[in-house]
């Protein structure tokens, strides 16, 4: 088992005509996790809390600096407040991809002091798939 960075992952998300597209030139941030819900089923003998894994989630934040190219991350994201598709995210390091179909919630743009433009888009699970590594 090899150590290794984040160096050299990709990022693709589905446009809203449902095509993949490459977001890891103009994606600077991601954050993503998988999660489970879980039930307390601790019972009045018990001094120690007990539970049950239930449901499986996932959930990213993908921060981008604004590209308006054809087929980059506006094309992409352009769409999010007037189409309701569910989007393929891939998201691949080291040969290990995690794929998952979400919603992306908002496409919200910031354009600090300084001048840059950025957004950061947040995106749920929208599909009966537990969020799983291949």
């Amino acid at each position: 088992m090899a150590k290794e960075s984040g160096i050299g992952m990709t990022l693709q998300v589905d446009d809203s005509g449902g095509t993949l597209r490459a977001l890891t030139t103009d994606a600077t941030a991601v954050n993503f996790a998988t999660p489970r819900t879980m039930q307390d089923i601790t019972g009045l003998n018990s001094s120690a809390v007990e539970r049950l894994l239930l449901l499986a989630d996932f959930s990213i934040t993908m921060t981008a600096v604004f590209n308006d190219a054809v087929n980059t991350m506006h094309d992409v994201f352009k769409t999010i407040p007037s189409t309701s598709v569910t989007r393929t995210v891939t998201i691949a390091i080291s040969g290990q991809t995690l794929t998952n179909e979400a919603i992306l919630t908002d496409y919200p743009l910031t354009r600090a002091a300084s001048g840059e433009l950025t957004t950061s888009v947040p995106g749920t699970l929208n599909s009966t798939v537990v969020p799983t590594w291949a």
